[in-house]
């Protein structure tokens, strides 16, 4: 067996850190949350309008040690070290533990992604709102929706050509807003100096333990954290090293930011601040405003450019993980990472949009907003807690690890859950729907792989050698190519020996057997192969990473090109009038669909999952185009698959009398 192999896997964790990628960890990782500061307080002060000095005191305490317990800790300090390759995020994760973990795992990458996109279709939308909605301290009469709508629109219509140039801005721009973060918030704690007790966390536990409201309360501070699993997706394209001493000066600004909030608050008399003032602008001298609305905006949109991105590479982590459907990809940039995926974000353009119309301005919005996240974050601190287990980490470190962030995150999720019907329920039923998706995809990928007949292809070797000899058989490609489900080489589908002896039979100079196998490394590109029948009949199989396009008939050129180099088959078309000029062959792909049959005897639940299949199906791409082949040189053959699970009732023979 020859075997030709790429281990040129992302090191992304091992980068050095330098002034250019800090800056670039800036840009990407800590827009979302960088922005929380324009609702946190606001959403704080919503809970308790008659406000005491105490009340504020405990919220922002709340605030600091959410930001050091759920962010600093768990994802900073732990989940960043959990990197596949270098690559992170809820299905990196799952991607490292799968195949030492439960079968049932699956459930929870799937839940976490449904509930991390249904997240990110808020985030653009409260984000934008709110930093726009500063204009009405400039003029009331603003028109804050139409503005919003329009910058939402034109965020979505710049994906279709990528960031590659305005997001060489990105950096430089957060530096300014974290800098104007911290210096707006730290000019602000003289209004009232007690403020700084928010460090002592006592003020958090009093304020929880004390008050009948405290559900409320973390559903709004809750709001500073939403991020941190989007700073963990983030990993592969900064590195550990670059996101922990970057958010060192993040976590720094928003700390002086809501102490800054928090201090003018407590400067002002309980229940005269208007419930549509935001503390945020309320801090920035009047002759600031419009200044603050401008970066703030401008953050706003970084924000969403960078969930939008961390969308598009969940949904192809997803594809490649058996987890969705195949849709269209294409690649604006030649930066490694950036795809765009139109079907998905017009998508989530949809829900951006319906989510600004239901809930009109940003108080509305933070209704809906958070309660999806704590699912994710309760999902990866499972799959963390699993990884620890696969690295040797001992049962009471595990153990203690799951015990305190399952504990924070329970009673933030039961916090939440407040929301749920001032539109909580929105977020949970986007969230519901792709979780779904994802379920019924794999499931019912699983089942259909589970039932496909697999043969040794030695015992039909002499057969298609005399096939290719055959010159009674019509010609049918100078080189035939079939994409095999078959996890070995030198065994395939009974079907796909049908198709070249029986549905045909089918003449070549060449068959190919192209094996796709989809691994757990994120960027592995490598290929095998199988010489079964010298210059006739090769098996191959190409090893793609789930972050890697799998554009087959370029891997595949490369493939035959290397054979060619060494010897081991010959190109050169079989028709004289071709071969005499050096022209070599042509290539024609057999794509083989197998469609559930309605004569399958199996359960109801197998039954409705694979019609749910079918219907998923056509949201998606067909499996050529997934693959970027040519459809003019594909042939798809359909097939039934029949699931018999339950035994079926024989028909009996009768003698005639």
């Amino acid at each position: 067996m020859k075997e030709k192999e790429n281990n040129g896997a992302g090191e992304s964790s091992l980068r050095r850190v330098t002034a250019a990628s800090l800056l670039v960890a800036l840009g990407i990782v800590f827009g979302d949350i960088g922005t929380s500061p324009l609702y946190v307080m606001r959403a704080i002060l919503g809970v308790n309008p008659d406000f005491t000095p105490d009340y504020i005191i405990g919220a922002v305490s709340c605030v600091i040690w959410t930001l050091t317990l759920q962010t600093t800790v768990k994802y900073v300090a732990i989940a960043l070290r959990a990197d596949n390759r270098g690559e992170g995020g809820i299905l990196a994760l799952y991607a490292l533990v799968k195949r030492h973990s439960p079968g049932w795992l699956y459930l929870l990458a799937a839940i976490g992604a449904g509930a991390l996109i249904a997240d990110g279709v808020i985030t653009p939308a409260i984000t934008v709102t709110s930093a726009v909605e500063g204009l009405k301290a400039v003029s009331p009469s603003a028109p804050v929706k139409p503005i919003v709508i329009a910058i939402i629109t034109m965020i979505f219509l710049a994906q279709q050509f990528g960031t590659s140039a305005i997001g060489k801005g990105f950096g430089p721009f957060m530096l300014v807003w974290f800098l104007t973060l911290g210096i707006i918030g730290g000019l602000n704690i003289h209004c009232d100096y007690s403020i700084l007790k928010a460090f002592n966390p006592w003020y958090a536990v009093r304020l929880l333990v004390s008050s009948p409201e405290w559900f409320l309360i973390l559903g709004a501070v809750f709001l500073c954290t939403t991020g941190a699993e989007a700073l963990y997706s983030d990993l592969g394209h900064c590195g550990r090293r670059n996101i922990t001493a970057t958010w060192i000066f993040v976590k720094t600004a928003l700390i002086l930011n809501y102490l800054g909030q928090g201090a003018w608050i407590i400067s002002q008399s309980p229940g005269s601040i208007s419930p549509d003032t935001n503390p945020f602008y309320a801090v920035m001298p009047a002759k600031m405003i419009l200044f603050g609305v401008i970066i703030s905006t401008g953050a706003a949109i970084i924000a969403s450019q960078a969930l939008l991105s961390g969308a598009f590479t969940i949904f192809g982590e997803a594809m490649n993980l058996n987890l969705s459907p195949r849709f269209r990809i294409k690649y604006p940039t030649r930066l490694k990472g950036q795809l765009y995926i139109p079907s998905v974000n017009w998508a989530l353009y949809i829900g951006c949009i319906l989510t600004i119309l239901i809930f009109g301005d940003s108080t509305g919005i933070e209704a809906a907003y958070g309660l999806a996240i704590t699912i994710t974050m309760l999902m990866t601190t499972v799959l963390l807690a699993f990884y620890m287990r696969h690295k040797g980490v001992g049962k009471i470190l595990t153990g203690l690890f799951s015990f305190v962030f399952m504990g924070i995150e329970g009673v933030f999720f039961a916090a939440n859950l407040s929301k749920f019907m001032h539109g909580g329920w929105y977020t949970i039923l986007l969230g519901g729907i792709i979780c779904a998706v994802m379920i019924v995809w794999y499931k019912a990928t699983m089942t259909r792989n589970r039932y496909i007949d697999f043969s040794d292809i030695s015992e039909s070797l002499p057969l298609v050698r005399d096939i290719k000899k055959d010159a009674t058989v019509p010609y049918y490609a100078s080189n035939l190519v079939y994409l095999s489900k078959s996890p070995e080489l030198g065994v395939v589908e009974h079907k796909l020996l049908y198709s070249i002896v029986n549905k045909g039979p089918k003449r070549a100079d060449h068959y190919w057997i192209l094996h796709i196998e989809q691994c757990d490394d994120p960027d592995i590109l490598s290929y095998s192969y199988k010489v079964l029948v010298p210059d006739t009949l090769v098996c191959v199989k190409l090893s793609v990473g789930f972050r890697v396009q799998p554009r087959i008939s370029a891997y595949l050129r490369q493939i035959v090109e290397d054979m060619t180099e060494k010897g081991e088959i010959r190109l050169t078309s079989s028709h004289p009038s071709l071969a005499s000029r050096g022209i070599p062959g042509n290539f024609r792909f057999v794509m083989i669909h197998r469609v559930f049959s309605p004569d399958s005897n199996c359960k109801w639940s197998d039954t409705v999952m694979m019609m749910l299949h079918s219907v998923i199906r056509k949201a998606g791409v067909s499996e050529e185009s997934a693959y970027g082949l040519d459809t003019s040189i594909v042939d798809v053959e359909t097939v039934p698959l029949i699931i018999n699970t339950v035994p079926s009732r024989r028909i009996e023979h009768l003698e005639e009398d």
